[in-house]
């Protein structure tokens, strides 16, 4: 049961990376602010780092990962396309960037509750992405 929940945590995780990377990919055309940019970069270069422990774990259990929903994909990059196609502000940015992260605390936080079993260093990296997630959403609150 751990390795199995062990597993499944890390999976989400990794789903979870790649979205916030793939979302930060997205708008960092659109960002105007010089600190904003350092922000964002500096998010997505710890997701980067986050992701080499996660890929190195599913590695060791030889699973191949998971990706992003693609329904869920599809509906952020409409929604990103469609509100930067009316207004390319750093508050659209912030907005879309703060919604995708309140998002992945709330379903890191229910894969964490669900996944009890899993193992304390796979539970460690998810609480790391909660954190990393929470702080960018704080960061950008004054660009709202």
């Amino acid at each position: 049961m751990i390795e199995q929940d062990t597993v499944k945590l890390l999976r989400e995780c990794d789903a979870g990376i790649k979205m916030g990377t793939s979302s930060i990919d997205e708008v960092m055309a659109y960002v105007r602010s010089a600190e904003m940019k350092q922000d964002l970069s500096k998010c997505k270069q710890e997701h980067d780092k986050l992701n080499e422990e996660v890929q190195s774990l599913l590695d060791r259990y030889g699973d191949e990962g998971k990706d992003p929903n693609p329904i869920a994909k599809g509906m952020s990059w409409i929604k990103t396309n469609v509100k930067l196609g009316l207004d390319e502000s750093d508050s659209t940015v912030a907005d879309l960037i703060t919604d995708g992260c309140n998002m992945g605390v709330k379903s890191l936080n229910r894969y964490l509750n669900e996944y009890k079993a899993a193992d304390e260093v796979s539970k460690d990296i998810t609480k790391r992405l909660i954190k990393l997630e929470a702080d960018l959403a704080e960061d950008l609150r004054g660009y709202l």
